[in-house]
């Protein structure tokens, strides 16, 4: 496909025959031989899956151009003479499932079985990566140049991300032939298991835990003002957006560390991989080095005496065992970043022993350890309202019991007591003097319906501000856990876990809906992390019949973004508002989701605003 570097043998060079150990199983049937003189591009073909998947191949020619001793442990190889077809990829994985014992610029042979390998299982709807299984290897020399390297950039990724899939075979792009001067998707594919670089390029996802970034090789491509990619609809899927790995393990050399808007100064080159985990992925064998912009933590500002200030913020499983500083770095967040709201919604407070699994449902330990930390911060005395779950109900971490929980400063905003709300008990509307008052009060939103089998139910609770009503309804809708990634063989990705969370968003917008027919401009926030984009179809159940409008659009497209996934800053959470509520200030502020070092995975949200 592309010119290579000329391979440079060194001296003794004597063939010898390695006998790597098989990773799949043996197959139910038999494997048919394909025919001799098979090169990389003829394994590869002109889609997405192989011609010769199930064939075995015999001495395939290649230098090694990548060798990964961990994970999936196996090596990449790269043919020498490419075929000139832009759509075949001249370069191939190789599965050993033990360390291999080839290097980078050993020329081999291999022969061995095509297999098209899902990541994530057939269920997943991830793409498959072709590759070679059971094989024997034979090094023929050392030390010859690795191919030249095939160059990721904004003019050679196209801005279309992929085609449409094949309605007559469920949606899926498998089938269809490469078109990698017309879609990204198509253009990465062309290149999947080849030698590629990339030059210096924009982080737009922070480095986490697993050693591994998101950067993108489009940088006028839909920016946010602090260096990331916005996520503003499902066709704006982000052409650019490549995930980084390294080849070396972090023992060896240690993973740079990164924040959006830093540079990958240098780039990178390697093998380009296909994982479970972020699509077309980069597996460095080279890597540049960070160059630092100075992104800092954002601050809002303080609400005005006239203004309620209200805040969502989920705060990822907390739980007393939790260490000293992520408490301490959760309260400095609300009193220094969030500027001290009236009205916290918590999502993921875990009961008093966390993740162990022995009936525990009460979280006042949790929540005495965070007011504390927060009152050590310099913040007021925050009181707190809630109902405990019924154990292992609520979804979540097991053993953990996550739920919502309204902190409120009392000396700002007084919390309406209604006993009577239970776990299993309905909160419901009634009229006092002709103003919408709730029967429980903390009580909980239609706790029976299906839609919240296994899920957090929503905490509703009315608070009184200079006199005057106000309900706020928090909110932790199931997550898109099952929904299958934006480089899924099938094209649109199928969203399987929106119909549950359009189901609680109706059921929200219905309860919504009872407060406003006893009075239309009564002042309601339905906030939370509502696991789901301001242009979703669960945005569109709850806003339905004007009920509630997504603030998080009244800022500019580019800042609208509360998380940020593979490279794709989005929105997650979110507060909506009552028609009553006409004029307010809304803020993402964003502490979190931009930083290799996290204390939520979130960035909090806070609507200011004069009842």
């Amino acid at each position: 496909m592309f010119a290579p570097a000329p391979a440079t043998a060194v001296a003794a060079a004597l063939a010898a025959t390695l006998l790597l150990t098989a990773a799949a199983p043996a197959p139910s049937t038999a494997v048919t031989a394909a025919p001799p003189g098979i090169r990389i591009h003829d394994i590869q073909g002109p889609t997405r899956t192989s011609p010769l998947a199930g064939e075995r191949v015999s001495a395939v020619p290649g230098i090694v151009t990548g060798v990964r001793s961990y994970g999936s442990r196996g090596f990449w190889f790269q043919d020498t003479s490419p075929d000139g077809d832009p759509r075949t990829s001249e370069g191939v994985f190789v599965h050993t499932g033990s360390a291999p014992t080839v290097r980078a610029g050993d020329d081999v042979r291999v022969s061995g079985t095509v297999t098209e390998f899902v990541p994530g299982g057939a269920g997943s709807g991830n793409q498959s990566l072709t590759e070679i299984t059971g094989a024997e290897v034979t090094v023929a020399s050392s030390g010859n140049a690795v191919p030249a390297p095939a160059r990721i950039d904004d003019r050679s990724v196209p801005s279309a991300y992929t085609p449409e899939g094949d309605p007559a075979v469920g949606g899926s792009v498998n089938g269809l032939r490469l078109r990698p001067g017309t879609y990204a998707l198509d253009r990465y594919e062309s290149l999947e298991g080849m030698n590629v670089r990339i030059g210096s390029s924009r982080v737009i996802g922070a480095t986490d835990p697993y050693a591994e970034l998101w950067v993108t090789v489009k940088p006028r491509e839909n920016p946010s003002p602090r260096g990331g990619t916005v996520y503003g609809s499902y066709r704006s899927q982000g052409a650019g957006r490549l995930q980084v790995q390294q080849l070396a393990p972090v023992a060896e050399r240690p993973f740079p560390v990164a924040d959006v808007g830093d540079v990958l100064s240098g780039g990178a080159e390697g093998p380009l991989d296909f994982n479970q985990f972020g699509g077309y992925t980069l597996v460095a064998r080279t890597l540049g080095e960070v160059k630092g912009r100075g992104l800092t933590r954002e601050r809002t500002r303080k609400q005005r005496g006239d203004q309620l200030a209200v805040a969502t913020y989920n705060v990822e499983n907390l739980d007393p065992k939790d260490p000293r500083a992520k408490f301490d770095a959760l309260a400095s967040g609300v009193v220094d970043n969030l500027a001290e709201p009236d009205i916290i919604a918590l999502e993921e407070v875990q009961d008093d022993n966390g993740a162990t699994d022995d009936g525990t449902v009460s979280a006042r330990e949790t929540l005495k350890k965070f007011t504390d930390a927060v009152v050590a911060a310099g913040g007021p005395r925050y009181d707190w309202r809630g109902i405990d779950p019924v154990d292992g109900a609520d979804g979540g971490e097991p053993g953990g019991n996550i739920r919502q929980v309204f902190l409120y400063n009392p000396a700002r905003v007084s919390f309406t007591d209604r006993p009577g709300g239970e776990a299993a008990t309905a909160t419901g509307v009634v009229s006092e003097k002709g103003r919408p008052a709730l029967t429980h009060s903390p009580g909980r939103v239609d706790p029976a319906d299906t839609a919240w089998q296994d899920s957090r139910k929503p905490l509703a609770g009315e608070f009184t501000f200079r006199g005057r009503p106000v309900f706020v309804v928090a909110n932790h809708f199931t997550s898109k856990g099952g929904d299958e990634p934006l480089a899924s063989q099938h094209q649109p990705p199928t969203r399987a876990s929106e119909v549950r969370r359009a189901a609680q968003a109706g059921a929200v917008n219905s309860f919504v809906g009872k407060i406003l027919k006893v009075r239309e401009d009564a002042d309601v926030l339905v906030l939370g992390d509502i696991n789901d984009f301001q242009f979703s179809g669960t945005t569109d159940a709850l806003t339905r019949g004007g009920a509630l409008r997504a603030a998080v659009e009244s800022l500019p497209r580019a800042e609208r973004y509360s998380y940020v996934y593979q490279g794709s800053s989005q929105v997650l959470d979110q507060i909506l508002t009552s028609p009553g509520i006409r004029r307010f200030a809304y803020d993402s502020v964003h502490i979190n989701a931009e930083f290799a070092q996290q204390n939520s995975d979130h960035d909090p949200q806070v609507l200011r605003f004069r009842p």
